[in-house]
């Protein structure tokens, strides 16, 4: 079976790495191909595999109609000259625009919602399109994958697909070994690994940290438009000495594991592959309540769950945290735990290729190539 998988963006991100994993994952099953908006990480990575990358130029941020179009327009081509057995397209615009031409060109698609521009905490704005976006899309497609049962019911509440297209598979990551020891340092060292912007709120977290009496490092992994912001915030509140700003980083794995308690201060969430991250990790996960987090996190098990919003639990958790080893080192083992038995990649990569058999459980390469190719796709 070939798959096409689609995303928009090759940046260092959750949904990236997810496609990535994916791709790795089935390479023994299926033969995969990727199409992406640019060049960078993703891109490079899938490569490196020696699977085919096509960079698709039309296929950019922010949304514009006329680009848009062209977008669809060389999407399908390139369903034409690859024909592949099935589409899987990945974040909202490659999600609309991979859902369209996959519909006319007949190909079966599925598509993987990471986060809807419906979830709580996005503007209303964001929710008077997404949703009738969304609405129409469904009908392009014979799967909607959720990475978390909380998507799958915000779907349901907001008629986005029929009950029959709508599944739950959470995400899973590969074990590695790296491992913190959040117990055995008396400076509690916190990471956050996140892009700078408003819905990851790294403000917040700057904020809730200028109280905390004991002692602490805080990580600040990422970058993006609301990084000045942050850095400016952190030195009016004197905690310059106290917050480092690493910027994009290869070596996150390393870092996590250098690192005793991690942070996600965000407002909202689908299902955060970088929660997973640190459970591998072994670090204790203190997070906003939002989304599928409360799926991966028992409060007060392996982490703590903060109401969105409430900054005054925030600095007390953290504050709990900081000073205490002993807390830690039993949030981070109960962590480790959870991502042993839950949320490793084996389980998503069997989840997720049961969907795509159940999509078309008896086309094969050999005869599905029924559409007609086109001259002039150029792959990358």
């Amino acid at each position: 079976m070939k798959i096409l998988f689609l995303i928009t963006r090759a940046e260092t991100g959750g949904g990236q790495v997810h496609v990535l994993d994916l791709i790795r994952g089935m390479q023994s099953n299926c033969e995969p191909v990727l199409g992406v908006g640019e060049e960078g990480f993703l891109a490079d990575a899938v490569r490196s595999l020696g699977v085919r990358v096509h960079v698709l130029r039309h296929l950019v941020q922010p949304t514009k109609p006329l680009t848009d179009l062209l977008a669809v327009r060389e999407l399908v081509a390139l369903l034409r000259e690859e024909r592949p057995d099935l589409l899987h397209a990945h974040t909202s615009k490659a999600g609309i625009v991979g859902r369209i031409a996959a519909r006319l060109t007949g190909v079966p698609a599925v598509f993987t919602a990471h986060s809807w521009a419906f979830s709580e905490g996005t503007s209303w704005k964001w929710k008077a399109v997404g949703v009738p976006m969304e609405f129409a899309a469904a009908f392009c497609c014979e799967k909607i994958i959720n990475v978390s049962e909380a998507n799958r019911q915000l779907a349901r509440r907001y008629k986005v697909g029929r009950e029959k297209q709508l599944v739950t598979v959470h995400n899973g990551i590969p074990d590695n070994g790296f491992r913190s020891e959040p117990g055995e340092a008396a400076e509690c060292r916190i990471i956050m690994v996140a892009r700078f912007a408003a819905q990851k709120d790294q403000m917040s977290l700057v904020r809730a940290l200028a109280p905390v009496q004991a002692p602490y490092r805080l990580l600040l992994v990422g970058d993006g438009p609301t990084r000045g912001a942050v850095e400016a915030e952190a030195a009016r509140l004197g905690l310059t000495g106290k917050v480092e700003f690493l910027g994009e980083r290869l070596d996150v794995p390393s870092l996590l594991a250098s690192s005793h308690v991690f942070v996600l201060s965000t407002h909202y969430e689908g299902f955060p592959i970088s929660i997973l991250e640190a459970m591998r990790t072994g670090l204790p996960v203190v997070s906003t309540n939002v989304g599928g987090v409360r799926e991966a996190i028992a409060d007060g098990i392996s982490g703590y769950l903060i109401p969105h919003g409430d900054q005054a639990q925030l600095t007390q958790r953290l504050s709990e945290l900081a000073a205490s080893p002993a807390l830690r080192a039993r949030l981070g083992a109960a962590a480790r735990r959870s991502f042993e038995d839950h949320f490793q990649l084996d389980a998503m990569v069997r989840k997720t290729l049961e969907v795509f058999r159940s999509v078309h459980p008896t086309r094969s390469t050999n005869t599905l190539h029924v559409i007609p190719a086109a001259k002039g796709t150029t792959s990358k």
